[in-house]
């Protein structure tokens, strides 16, 4: 996960006020989440010598789960950051570059691709690996930051298995809402939708889906104000009934965001090929993008699974396609 600024690299060197230091690497990584560091494992075994820079979150996304049950190799289950060290040290064993800092612009009109980190300097790559990551959309509440990773989560099928048996509650009307909602009915007690709207602007599969699923409970026309809980975490949450301003609780022990994602792809858009949301399109079966020596893997290119396996299954594939685009070319 990284914060991005739409610029160019000569505005980048404009606002500097100064001409930047140039580096020249081989293969450049972008982020350091799953996709980012399995990535630079293949890469570096493979002697490619690549440079990754984490972004304003080393870690990505998962640094922000408290325990990590559905990775495999890890019978016990994990911490999200401390997996994330295991795989940057991996990635550090075999000689890959791992630097901290943010990429501010890009200019890959032409090769060697040409990226502004910090606004400080320019590395020109021969070939670029995209594995920013997407940001989950949150509320903006105070209390959601404070019990994020106890009991505040954006992604049910990652966290849903530690709310067995309990009453939980989903954010959202749209398709991922509804889907996030029959997965937890599935494993949870009760699930209460909150939704904003009259109505759901899912699918009419989903919504059917939805409605007939005893254990799920649609609360339409309510926003959230607060949610509640101790130093255990989450226990509750305050709506407001938007249409009588009447305030209700609802006792929950999971607070789950439905309400998408931001794919941090901004400062790539004006070279690379992106979906209406800010996805990057691939070339199918591949991590290829419109832009030949240009690879994006990770949750920055996937807007279905979002997964930490999925991810790192990408990020193995955008080692092996960059591979074999430098050998092809004998760069």
């Amino acid at each position: 996960m990284a914060v991005f600024k739409s610029l160019s690299t000569d505005d980048a060197k404009e606002s500097a006020g100064k001409e930047l230091p140039v580096e020249k690497v081989r293969v450049l990584i972008l982020g350091s989440g799953p996709a980012g560091y399995t990535a630079a494992i293949y890469a570096a075994r493979a002697n490619l010598k690549p440079v990754l820079y984490e972004g304003i979150q080393p870690g990505g996304q998962l640094t922000t789960t408290t325990e990590i049950e559905n990775f495999p190799g890890y019978p016990d289950g994990i911490n999200g950051t401390e997996m994330m060290e295991d795989l940057k040290k991996q990635a550090m064993r075999f000689g890959t570059d791992v630097r901290y800092g943010i990429a501010t612009a890009t200019d890959l009109s032409k090769q060697p691709f040409r990226v502004t980190i910090d606004d400080e300097k320019v590395v020109e790559a021969d070939a670029l690996i995209i594995a920013t990551g997407a940001t989950a959309k949150y509320l903006g509440i105070e209390s959601e930051e404070r019990f994020k990773g106890q009991g505040v989560s954006a992604c049910a099928t990652c966290d849903g298995f530690f709310y067995r048996g309990k009453d939980v509650a989903v954010v959202g009307g749209g398709d991922t809402a509804c889907e996030e909602a029959t997965y937890l009915a599935g494993l949870c007690n009760k699930v209460y939708m909150i939704v904003r709207k009259p109505y759901l602007r899912a699918s009419k599969a989903m919504q059917e889906r939805v409605f007939n699923t005893p254990n799920i409970t649609v609360l339409f026309e309510h926003v959230t104000n607060e949610i509640v809980g101790d130093q255990k975490g989450v226990n509750g949450v305050i709506l407001t009934n938007t249409k009588t301003g009447e305030e209700v609780k609802i006792d929950i022990s999971g607070f789950f965001l439905a309400i998408g994602h931001h794919p941090n792809s901004d400062i790539f858009k004006p070279w690379i090929e992106t979906d209406e949301v800010g996805y990057i399109k691939t070339i199918h079966g591949s991590t290829k993008t419109n832009v030949p020596g240009v690879f994006a893997c990770g949750d920055v290119q996937d807007p279905h699974y979002r997964q930490a396996i999925t991810a790192a299954g990408s990020g193995c594939m955008a080692a092996i396609d960059v591979e074999r685009y430098l050998g092809e070319r004998n760069i």
